[in-house]
């Protein structure tokens, strides 16, 4: 057997020694101390000088060694710690630590078990040079190292500091005896204080042995204080926290006497109980829940928990408020009748105007469940999943309100919930219940709010979703929006689950980029561009205005709305792709009328019905706030009028190039973004290089500066659709041919003069038509979408599909002006009243 593989030879009774007493041992023994000794490792315990320490011997070569030692006579033996993970190595020095204590047996008893019990004096600190024998038990040559004492002032102060700090440990610790403080205080020699006070210390085996290796009474004494320090702020904080536990206690086991005499009371008068009363309630309430075997299971589990805990107990309010959501939840409730198809498409159409491709939807899939409901009778039917639909468009044409009219017409609870801003998961699935003030997410909430389990459920702006390092809720709504494991959903509070396939979510949003490809494949993607004055008239007519007169207390009889009034509007007062700034302009509009008929009904006079005229509109709604300025921008070469898509609807856009005398420098401004600025140098190349061709001269940019500008410049634009505009504007100004005023463009340009696709000519062309554009000039890949618009819409318009760009030019550019000089034309009279102004 090697050294590293003895087993534990000794060690204290229980770790560390009861009672100890100083020795009166100096550093003499050092003198006496052979050069050879055996060696009793000891584990878990460390023996310093000048103190008495009790052993138990169990291993039979630590027994044999004490009983050689005895019968020799001198009983001097050296004790070491064994380390706590040892290395190995041949020798299996590795395993004891190198510095120990040279001891005296000073009692031996045994025991009947075969094991003895020791009584060892510490004598002297000594250092083991080398291990010469392993059999039958190990021997050593060892060397004395004495301490280093310091008679020195501060070895003083130390002293005096630590006896002060052990007096207050002794009286703060049961297991340290009062004697203890008496010894100490009759200790003259900094050396015995230190060794008196780490025996009598709790410590772990390398502080012990730290100790025991510091080679200056002075290193003991400041170690030690750290660690009496150290110890102190722990004891004296648990006796403070104790104390306030204590006076804790009394007042709960003083409540808990009042409220079992109180229970008592109650039943010899025959009466329940509060938390006995709660019990019931909440198993009837579980028994009438209707819950899945898996709820109902927990449920129960839960009641158990309860009914055997103390209503004071922190948990009980915990586990009631989870059973709370369980019972209340609508597991087994729907609010679905019978569809009628008829009926339904009444309903719509009642709500909405327009609107058809989403009507049209609705009424397949209410189609589709009417025959589900009737065949199910003959026998099952496959599952059919509830669609997932996701109107994308401009705010205010009515993609919230439409979520609102399919709710009426399938005969469903609406619920709905923004996402706007929102950016932590929990927020969806909930937080778990080990959390302090832990609730469900919103899914369940709303599901419990409208008291069904197949309501029609709203997710308003899944476009403006927060996703960052604080978290992403667009993950957790995978599992929400797929038809395929909603049936399943768990929430992290209610950690049962809930079946979210019969109902039907609707999702909203103002653009479909933002949206991440994972979810937007979940949905079914429905477009619904802005609408057309036709329709923004009619939508006010048949819902705006009766709305408006109910909300100000006018009847039907006392106003008369002309058409052209709401025309008006429309035209001069807003520039929208949506309904919303109409609706407050006809709010503003009822107002003025209402103070009318309050002031003359207050006269006594009989109020004859108030006419709003296109007139009456001016007056109520102030001056005009938007022109059709397309003809006058338009009359001077260099302006071009483009189309541009944004997330609230499209819009028009001025292109203005401009020359002057330089050096060949093209200058864009608008704060426009990279894509933009290289369509406007792509145009600019596609001009030099077709210079001839267009009648330009050649070396017109030699001695020239160009000027491109976008309108409005504090307005963040980006994308390659203004490309044709772009060079068409410029073409314009090195031509002297101005645009047509009627005229509106869109499409990307390459070097070759070839016209691109690009998207929301929908959006593009509506916005054309508010601004009172009448031909719009597009790629003729882009024809395809023109089936998107109203057929009243094509009709009005004249659109012009190109490939090339001279079929652009061709289309767009009037007759050539005069020119007066080599840079440019003169500006007319008329011109130059509209450069001025």
């Amino acid at each position: 057997m090697t050294l590293s593989e003895e087993p534990e030879h000794s060690s204290s009774e229980q770790g560390q020694p009861e009672q100890t007493r100083p020795a009166p041992v100096g550093n003499q023994q050092a003198s006496s101390i052979p050069e050879v000794l055996p060696v009793l490792p000891l584990r878990d315990s460390v023996v310093y000088p000048m103190s008495v320490f009790p052993l138990a011997i169990a291993n039979e070569k630590a027994i044999k060694l004490i009983d050689d030692v005895v019968v020799s006579g001198n009983r001097l033996i050296a004790v070491v710690a064994q380390k706590e993970a040892p290395e190995q190595t041949e020798t299996g020095s590795e395993e004891y630590y190198d510095t120990g204590t040279a001891v005296r047996i000073l009692q031996m008893m045994k025991v009947p078990d075969g094991s003895l019990r020791l009584a060892v004096q510490g004598l002297e600190r000594i250092r083991i040079v080398e291990f010469i024998e392993k059999e039958p038990y190990l021997k050593a040559r060892v060397e004395a190292i004495p301490d280093v004492e310091d008679g020195s002032v501060e070895v003083a102060a130390l002293m005096s500091n630590a006896l002060a700090l052990f007096q207050r440990l002794v009286s703060l610790v049961p297991y340290l005896p009062e004697e203890l403080i008496t010894t100490a205080i009759n200790l003259d020699q900094p050396r015995q204080l230190a060794y008196l006070i780490a025996t009598s210390l709790r410590m772990d085996l390398p502080q012990r042995q730290e100790i025991l290796e510091l080679p200056t009474v002075k290193e003991k004494l400041e170690k030690l204080t750290k660690i009496l320090n150290s110890e102190l702020e722990v004891l004296e904080l648990g006796q403070k926290i104790q104390s306030q536990v204590q006076d804790e206690m009394s007042k709960v086991q003083r409540e808990y006497f009042l409220r079992e005499q109180l229970k008592a009371i109650q039943k010899e008068l025959g009466e329940q109980d509060e938390q006995t009363l709660e019990i019931n309630r909440l198993r009837e309430a579980i028994q009438n829940a209707r819950m899945p075997e898996e709820a109902e299971k927990e449920a129960s589990r839960e009641l158990d928990r309860l009914a055997k805990m103390p209503i004071q107990a922190p948990e009980y309010s915990v586990i009631k408020t989870y059973l709370d959501w369980l019972v209340t939840l609508p597991w087994n409730t729907s609010t679905e009748g019978e569809i009628d198809i008829a009926h339904t498409r009444q309903i719509l159409n009642e709500d909405h105007y327009d609107l058809d491709k989403i009507k049209e939807r609705i009424l397949e899939y209410l189609s589709v469940r009417k025959l589900r409901q009737e065949r199910e009778k003959d026998g099952p039917v496959g599952d059919i999943h509830e669609p997932i639909l996701c109107f994308v468009g401009p705010p205010g044409v009515g993609k919230t309100s439409l979520a609102q009219s399919i709710a009426r017409a399938l005969g469903r609870k609406l619920v709905r919930m923004s996402l706007g801003g929102v950016r932590d998961e929990a927020e969806i699935r909930g937080h778990r219940r080990t959390y302090v003030g832990a609730m469900p997410g919103r899914i369940i909430q709303a599901i419990r709010r409208g008291e069904s389990n197949d309501p029609v459920f709203v997710l308003d702006e899944v476009d403006k979703l927060g996703m960052d390092f604080r978290g992403d809720p667009t993950s957790a709504l995978l599992e929400v929006l797929d038809p395929e494991q909603n049936r399943d959903f768990r929430d992290h509070y209610l950690d049962v689950p809930f079946d979210l396939s019969k109902v039907m979510f609707i999702t909203t949003a103002n653009q479909l980029e933002p949206v991440p490809p994972p979810l937007r494949d979940r949905m079914e993607i429905l477009q619904l561009a802005g609408y057309t004055e036709e329709e923004k008239v009619k939508i006010a007519q048949r819902f705006l205005i009766p709305k408006q007169m109910k909300a100000h207390a006018i009847r039907e009889d006392e106003v008369v709305f002309d058409e052209d009034a709401v025309l008006t509007i429309v035209r001069d007062y807003t520039r929208e792709a949506g309904v919303r700034n109409l609706e407050r302009e006809i709010a503003t509009a009822f107002r003025k009328i209402a103070r009318v008929i309050a002031e003359g009904s207050s006269d006594g006079e009989l109020v004859k019905p108030v006419r709003v005229t296109a007139e009456k509109i001016r007056e109520y709604l102030g001056r005009q706030r938007f022109f059709t300025e397309v003809a006058e921008r338009t009359k001077v070469p260099g302006v071009a009028t483009g189309l541009a898509w944004t997330p609230v609807g499209g819009d028009i856009m001025f292109i203005e190039a401009t020359k002057m005398r330089g050096s060949k420098t093209l200058t864009v401004t608008g704060q426009l973004g990279d894509v933009m600025k290289e369509s406007a140098q792509a145009a600019l190349s596609y001009v030099r290089s077709r210079a001839e061709s267009l009648g330009i001269p050649p070396d017109f940019f030699e001695k020239t500066d160009i000027h491109i500008h976008v309108p409005a410049g504090a307005t963040p634009k980006d994308g390659p659709s203004a490309g044709i505009t772009m060079t068409t504007a410029l073409v314009s100004l090195l031509t002297n041919r101005p645009v047509k005023d009627d005229v509106a463009m869109t499409g990307e340009i390459t070097l070759r003069g070839r016209v691109l696709p690009i998207g929301g000519l929908k959006e593009k062309v509506l916005a054309a038509h508010r601004a009172g554009l009448r031909t719009i000039i597009m790629p003729a890949k882009n024809e395809p979408d023109l089936d998107d618009l109203p057929a009243d819409l094509r009709k009005e318009m004249t659109f012009i599909p190109v490939e090339t760009m001279d079929q652009v030019i061709a289309a767009a550019l009037s007759d050539h002006l005069p020119s007066v000089d080599g840079v440019g034309p003169m500006p007319t009279e008329e011109e130059a009243k509209i450069l001025t102004n």
